[in-house]
Formats: structure tokens, C-alpha cells, sequence
């Protein structure tokens, strides 16, 4: 039977020290991966014409996800029953991503079209695109002259 070396590595006095300090994160202050829920990243742009909310959703599909406007609350959700990494025939030695259920809300103003807000997915980005009504898009500078 052949034993995994990565599951029980062989370490010398101090080893464990300076392989933690290598590989953990910066910041991860003993908060292990079991205890973060999955919340993708997102930017919010605003333009003259429309805001654009952009997720960092690698991996997944435009079908994964739920896009809902109800009281001006729009809400992104994604509902993936028991993850999709759901192979038993390993166990991880490191796991830094996953997919997982997840739901976010934005509040938003009433200066936008809400019946014209588009979504697109493309190379791990979905992009919401929210137009703005006439009147609350930015008019140009307007130089007045001096007579």
C-alpha cells in the first residue's frame, strides 16, 4: 500500500514554522476555509450613461445564477446544491477555491431603468449593466461666454 507523502510530510525542528509562513496567507489569521462563506468579489463602476456591477465568478455558468429586481433591491444569487466539487475520490491537501450558494443584494437609486438592466457572462466575469433614466445622466460641461 503506497502512503501519501503529501497527507504526512516528514518535517525537521522549525520546518513547520517557515512552511506555514510561506504558504498561509497573509492576513488569514487562523480563520480556515470550513468557517468563510463564499461571497464573490464584486466592482461597482458608475458612467455617464449606466452603472455596472462586475462579479468575479470563475468556473461557474450564466445558468448558475438568479438575477431579481423586486422594491428597487436587486439581488444576484447563485443556489449550488452541495457545491460543485463534490468528488469523493480525493481529499484536498490545499483548497483556496470552491463553489458554493451564494446571494447579494444592491440597493437601487430611482434614477435608473430597472425594466432595461441587461447581464452578461463571459471568462469568469458576469456584468450587470444598470442605465440610468435621462434625466440622471451627466450633461456636459457647458461654457458660458462674457459679453
Amino acid at each position: 500500500m503506497m502512503e501519501n507523502v503529501l497527507s504526512k510530510p516528514v518535517m525537521r525542528p522549525g520546518q513547520r514554522f517557515f512552511d506555514d509562513f510561506l504558504t498561509k496567507d497573509l492576513f488569514n489569521f487562523g480563520w480556515g476555509a470550513k468557517n468563510v462563506s463564499y461571497v464573490p468579489m464584486v466592482n461597482i463602476m458608475e458612467t455617464a450613461e449606466d452603472f455596472r456591477i462586475d462579479f468575479a465568478v470563475p468556473g461557474m455558468n450564466k445558468n448558475d445564477f438568479k438575477i431579481e429586481m423586486e422594491s428597487q433591491v436587486l439581488t444576484i444569487s447563485s443556489d449550488v446544491p452541495g457545491g460543485q466539487n463534490g468528488n469523493e475520490e480525493f481529499s484536498y491537501v490545499r483548497r483556496e477555491f470552491n463553489y458554493q450558494s451564494f446571494r447579494r443584494s444592491f440597493q437601487l437609486p430611482e434614477t435608473v431603468e430597472f425594466e432595461k438592466i441587461e447581464a452578461k457572462y463571459r471568462n469568469g466575469m458576469l456584468s450587470i449593466f444598470i442605465p440610468k433614466k435621462d434625466e440622471a445622466k451627466r450633461k456636459p460641461v457647458k461654457a458660458i461666454s462674457i459679453s
